[in-house]
């Protein structure tokens, strides 16, 4: 048994890489579909469908370190030759679909990490190299077309696998060749036939095929993300201005987002749509009051990483019933800095919030940085969800704010 290949016969490592990503593959691939349907009604789970999503992208990252391996062990080696080079059709398909093969097993877990490393969320790869990857930014746009690509692309992965092991039992049980054996004990094929070898410029048919078909695909993806509601990636500095309000300050840029504790990991999001209505004089009136806040927030315009479903869903905002979330406060002084205190209402629950923030005036502009820690057990979110193994209770909220005087 020989590490090497020859021109008849597959060496013992190329055969070992060959196992070992089909066995990763076919066992990713149920797993994340399984995973897609398990429910995350209770801790219990939640805990389970991030368990397996765990495993499942574990594999995947297993399976792209082989199929790296695998792919760069085979441009070193002699590749044994086709046993029927005179069926021209029949070698070209098969040849595309094992450059197409090769692209996919590339292709698609990569495409998984990047959507893992992009956005934030729940199910960590079960290793201790982080969860991150070089050059990835925390972007949802670049998570969404990371997740577009993984989708299409785990179909023609699938349909490659189909043709793959569809081609290796037609050449064992209707040509009863050494096709399938040469991978499973290593057989030699035998000397070249006599239909004689590829012509050089039949080579390139296959690649020029598989290109065609990944050109394809990846047109589908682009079109996936651009055919989205992307209310929810809308710069929130635009939406935030998108309607004056009867105030005497207009907001012109600003971001309000959150953060929550999710599997130990604390997730981020945002809402990229909301408005606010702001009353707001320096000098301050009696008790203290220095003017009011009126907050419109549009729920459905939120994102929340790989959890954005989920936290839109019956058991968090709901935004199919509860569409909008508003903030209603009076703005008084505290100390050398202010307070905006008054309700949320959340859900169709109406809670009392304080907001405390600072303030920087220059002329006509003014600069808001505040925070505040929310419960969301206060809205009736996550009942289901009764202690923080899974969720935890505190919501950390934070509002940045640049906003011009009325004229």
């Amino acid at each position: 048994m020989t590490a090497q290949n020859t021109e008849t016969s597959f060496g013992w490592v190329a055969r070992s890489l060959h196992w070992a990503t089909a066995l990763l593959i076919l066992l990713a691939i149920p797993l994340g579909l399984y995973a897609n349907q398990m429910p995350y009604d209770t801790d219990a789970a939640l805990a389970a469908k991030a368990q397996v999503f765990s495993i499942h992208k574990t594999l995947g990252v297993a399976a792209f370190l082989v199929a790296v391996l695998r792919i760069l062990w085979a441009l070193v080696q002699p590749r044994p030759r086709t046993l029927h080079p005179g069926r021209r059709l029949e070698t070209t398909l098969a040849d595309a679909v094992h450059w197409l093969l090769y692209a996919s097993l590339v292709v698609v877990p990569l495409s998984g990490w990047v959507h893992h490393a992009a956005v934030s969320g729940f199910a960590p790869i079960l290793w201790p190299f982080g969860q991150t990857l070089p050059f990835v930014p925390k972007s949802e746009a670049l998570g969404a077309l990371a997740g577009a690509v993984h989708w299409v692309f785990t179909k023609v992965l699938a349909a490659t696998i189909l043709l793959h092991v569809a081609g290796a039992l037609k050449h064992h049980l209707i040509d009863r060749d050494a096709t399938l054996l040469r991978m499973t004990r290593g057989l030699s094929a035998g000397p070249e036939t006599a239909e004689g070898s590829l012509a050089r410029g039949t080579r390139l048919v296959p690649v020029v095929l598989a290109l065609a078909v990944y050109g394809a695909g990846a047109g589908l993806a682009v079109a996936l993300v651009g055919g989205e509601d992307t209310s929810a990636t809308v710069p929130a500095e635009e939406a935030a201005a998108a309607q004056p309000g009867a105030g005497n300050w207009q907001v012109e840029t600003g971001s309000l987002s959150f953060s929550v504790t999710q599997m130990g990991q604390a997730v981020g999001g945002q809402f990229a749509r909301w408005t606010a209505d702001i009353t707001f004089d320096p000098t301050a009136a009696a008790e203290g009051r220095h003017g009011e806040v009126t907050v419109r927030i549009d729920t459905a315009s939120l994102t929340l990483g790989s959890v954005t479903d989920q936290a839109k869903g019956k058991d968090f905002f709901d935004t199919a019933s509860f569409p909008e979330a508003v903030f209603t406060a009076d703005i008084l002084a505290e100390g050398d800095a202010f307070v905006a205190r008054g309700t949320l209402l959340l859900r169709g629950v109406e809670a009392p919030v304080s907001l405390p923030f600072r303030l920087e005036i220059d002329g006509d502009r003014a600069r808001m940085t505040g925070a505040t820690r929310l419960d969301r057990r206060s809205f009736g979110m996550g009942a289901a969800y009764g202690d923080e193994t899974t969720v935890g209770f505190g919501v950390d909220v934070a509002v940045d704010l640049v906003a011009q005087r009325k004229q």
